[in-house]
């Protein structure tokens, strides 16, 4: 057991995230103008930190919101299995309020245990648990008294309940900004300890965040 501090951080704001639009693991959009300037916020309140290794998902928007961690040589590589959740055939598509109320629909099944539940074409919590846990046993299994994970909101929340061993079901209890982030502990015993929830300070202070 190497790691000792982990960091997950949400990507920055994307021209969907800005039109409520859900993009999911199927659209890969690159941060916008804000979230470049989230991204560069992020890095000047942490650069201090010494991350020992940095992870990202297959997406670039992830990569592109840790990218200034990047440039001293800092060991980093993708984690596909880090991924969002895939929302299927609502990926990329205007929310209309039929689409809104299925979604809604969706949220109320999961909250009431129907975690195999997936919207059409996509994922449901139950697969994206499985998909994470493989992801964070490799990268557990790499070691680093530091490390720092960029991903997704829908992800982080089920990263976030697979680590402190929380029910699915009330998953939504980890609010996520861009760029806002978790500060976790891991103990000798392998538990994780939540130290910072939803950390976003350093976005208040450059007036992105209300």
């Amino acid at each position: 057991m190497g790691t000792k501090k982990i960091y997950i951080v949400r990507h920055g704001q994307t021209d969907y995230n800005l039109k409520g639009v859900v993009q999911g693991s199927g659209i890969d959009a690159p941060i916008n103008e804000t979230g470049i300037k989230q991204a560069a916020a992020f890095f000047e309140s942490h650069k201090h930190i010494k991350f020992d290794r940095v992870y990202y998902t297959g997406l670039q928007r992830t990569k592109q919101s840790i990218a200034s961690f990047l440039k001293n040589g800092t060991p980093h590589e993708a984690v596909p299995d880090f991924n969002e959740i895939s929302w299927g055939k609502y990926e990329g598509v205007p929310m209309s309020k039929d689409e809104h109320t299925y979604y809604q629909s969706m949220l109320s099944k999961w909250s009431e245990g129907e975690l195999d539940y997936a919207i059409e074409g996509g994922e449901s919590p139950n697969m994206v648990y499985n998909r994470l846990k493989k992801g964070l046993d490799y990268v557990m299994s790499k070691g680093g008294e530091t490390v720092l994970i960029c991903m997704h909101g829908r992800a982080m929340r089920v990263m976030l309940s697979l680590m402190l061993e929380y029910d699915l079901r009330f998953m939504d209890i980890f609010d996520h900004h861009n760029l806002g982030y978790y500060e976790l502990t891991v103990k000798d015993d392998g538990k994780f300890i939540l130290d910072r929830y939803n950390y976003v300070k350093h976005l208040k202070a450059k007036g992105l965040i209300g």
